[in-house]
């Protein structure tokens, strides 16, 4: 049997790219908006609270406005009556896309037969 032992001389962990990419996507319904803004690349707030069902108004308009001050979600606003708002992937949101991806893939292969959302 092969042992693995490490001192913490040996080698530190950097928890901080770690700590900095989970404090983003850290919210109940942020990796869920991330998907839908991925998957429909443009929505206004009522497709959005649509597509996520459950969500409050309160919560998801946080989360929306955290997404955007992180700089992963762009919300543009149309000068028009009634006001028209869409939100969409900045660059850096479609960056964590690849991760996304590899997300949906393991749960495609690992989903029992019997679950349901």
């Amino acid at each position: 049997m092969i042992q693995a032992t490490m001192s913490c001389e040996e080698k530190e962990v950097n928890v901080r790219p770690f700590a900095y990419a989970i404090s983003l996507i850290n919210g109940k319904w942020k990796m869920h908006i991330l998907f839908w803004l991925w998957k429909r690349e443009i929505l206004r707030y009522s497709e959005l609270k649509r597509a996520l069902g459950k969500v409050t108004h309160k919560m998801l308009s946080n989360q929306l406005k955290e997404l955007e001050e992180d700089g992963l979600v762009i919300r543009k606003e149309y000068p028009q009556v009634p006001p028209k708002v869409e939100y969409y992937l900045s660059e850096t949101g479609k960056s964590l896309m690849p991760i996304l991806s590899a997300v949906c893939k393991w749960g495609n292969e690992h989903v029992p037969e019997n679950w349901n959302i």
